[in-house]
């Protein structure tokens, strides 16, 4: 039987690199969280090329790429509701609402971002 004293006087260094290690990512992760900011509108892009952009403070359903996909705002969030690709991945995202998420629909070149208020803020990705 090993007793606790043992180990650690064994394994001292493997457990304050474990230590630090996940003292790290729980900062990280709280200051993802925290620096999350909501979007004002929902840009939609068709192969590249911008399409539309609907103010998330405004419901709204609007039928994109001729029908193909079926944008829905409500709540200040954005989802597909209704696509006709294969997967249907871009409905089982879910809903978006904070700057930089996004949904897309590659069989159908679609995607959709949120973006905030001040065009060249801060982007926290690049």
């Amino acid at each position: 039987m090993v007793k606790i004293k043992d180990f650690f006087k064994k394994h001292k260094a493997d457990v304050i690199v474990i230590s630090v290690i996940t003292a790290l990512s729980l900062i990280a992760l709280t200051v993802l969280l925290l620096s999350k900011t909501p979007g004002s509108f929902a840009v939609v892009e068709i192969d590249g090329k911008k399409v539309a952009e609907y103010p998330l403070d405004i419901s709204g359903t609007y039928p994109l790429n001729g029908g193909t996909n079926v944008l829905v705002i409500e709540n200040g969030e954005a989802y597909l509701n209704y696509s006709n690709c294969p997967d249907h991945t871009c409905e089982l995202t879910g809903r978006i609402r904070h700057v930089g998420e996004a949904i897309i629909c590659l069989p159908n070149k679609l995607s959709v971002t949120i973006k905030g208020d001040a065009e060249g803020g801060v982007d926290l990705v690049s």
